[in-house]
């Protein structure tokens, strides 16, 4: 099968695609054979390329978390799917287990869920890593309840736009942070009820305000650095911060201790790292939801670029160059 490989640690030329052996479906288990149709590209990937895999003494490596595709044998354990099945999941990546830039992969059927039906393989594909990231954050790291007010920062990015809906599905209130108009008019078709242009205007004054002056009840931190010290006074006292970055040693704690923040730190990465079965099964639980949700039209996932998996290199170019709204997917053939 043709697979896109990472031969070493560098800048996106180290991507590339070269024919490897298909994967063999182990008899007697759990698991299925997924031809992949597409593959999710997301900020990960190129930062595994940069600085080396998880596990830098499997290589070469195939990166890719989020796959969708469809499944072509299964396991003798196998109970919930069947050939010709839509699927899609997150899983591998990590240089440990093969990752989706491939045609082909071999996943347990507990960490995958069905395609939404009314979705292209593409956005499918675009969807796994996002959606889990803003379900753990915003409903189990911070607690949302319907009519709390939720400030969501880049609200257009890969993890902000589904946060976003995620949060008005809670039947939240939600302001996010964007650089540019076009962002603005995206933000608020998905439902943001107020948008700040953080480059104009202090975020934090601007929150405080749409707040009256109380502060957010929970902010979702997706930028990381100097973002998430400066985001605590926009919080109200005892509300809850979350980040999906790790924080800076000379981060400033001094506003969060006085407001008795709550400090989340979300990683939906952990459950692959650490082999928690049961939470990659929760992970396949969460898909399955938003897989309704978005059949039901009211969540959607965004694919700004579509690249050929050849051109996998292209794709993390990019991905790194920024001020991009929504995801970058690459297909294995014309979808």
């Amino acid at each position: 099968m043709k697979a896109v490989l990472m031969t070493a640690a560098g800048n996106p030329d180290v991507l590339q695609l070269q024919e490897v052996p298909k994967p063999i479906l182990p008899l007697g288990n759990t698991e299925i054979l997924v031809r992949l149709v597409a593959a999710g590209v997301n900020p990960i990937d190129t930062k595994l390329r940069q600085r080396g895999t998880f596990y830098p003494e499997q290589m070469p490596a195939i990166l890719g978390c989020d796959g969708a595709g469809i499944v072509e044998a299964v396991g003798a354990g196998v109970e919930r799917f069947r050939l010709g099945d839509e699927v899609y999941f997150c899983y591998g990546g990590l240089g440990a287990h093969q990752g989706n830039y491939a045609e082909y992969t071999v996943v347990d059927e507990r960490f995958v869920a069905r395609k939404p039906a009314s979705v292209s393989f593409a956005e499918a594909a675009a969807a796994p890593l996002v959606l889990i990231t803003a379900w753990e954050a915003l409903y189990e790291r911070g607690r949302l309840a319907p009519g709390e007010r939720v400030l969501i920062h880049a609200g257009a990015g890969g993890v902000g736009h589904v946060a976003i809906q995620l949060a008005k599905l809670k039947g939240a209130f939600v302001c996010t942070t964007v650089s540019s108009q076009e962002k603005a008019n995206f933000v608020k078709e998905l439902g943001a009820d107020e948008v700040i242009f953080y480059q104009e205007t202090d975020f934090v004054e601007a929150a405080l305000n749409w707040t009256g002056g109380e502060g957010v009840d929970l902010a979702f931190d997706t930028v990381g650095g100097e973002t998430f010290h400066k985001t605590f006074p926009a919080v109200r006292v005892y509300g809850d911060i979350v980040t999906i970055l790790e924080p800076k040693a000379d981060t400033v704690w001094k506003a969060a201790r006085l407001r008795n923040l709550r400090i989340g730190l979300e990683l939906m990465l952990t459950p692959m790292l650490q082999g928690l079965e049961e939470s990659l099964k929760h992970h396949a639980e969460i898909l399955a939801q938003c897989a309704t949700w978005m059949d039901e039209g009211k969540l959607k996932v965004r694919v700004s670029h579509r690249f050929p998996l050849a051109e996998a290199a292209q794709a993390h170019q990019v991905l790194e160059s920024g001020a991009m709204i929504g995801k970058v997917v690459l297909l294995m053939s014309d979808e």
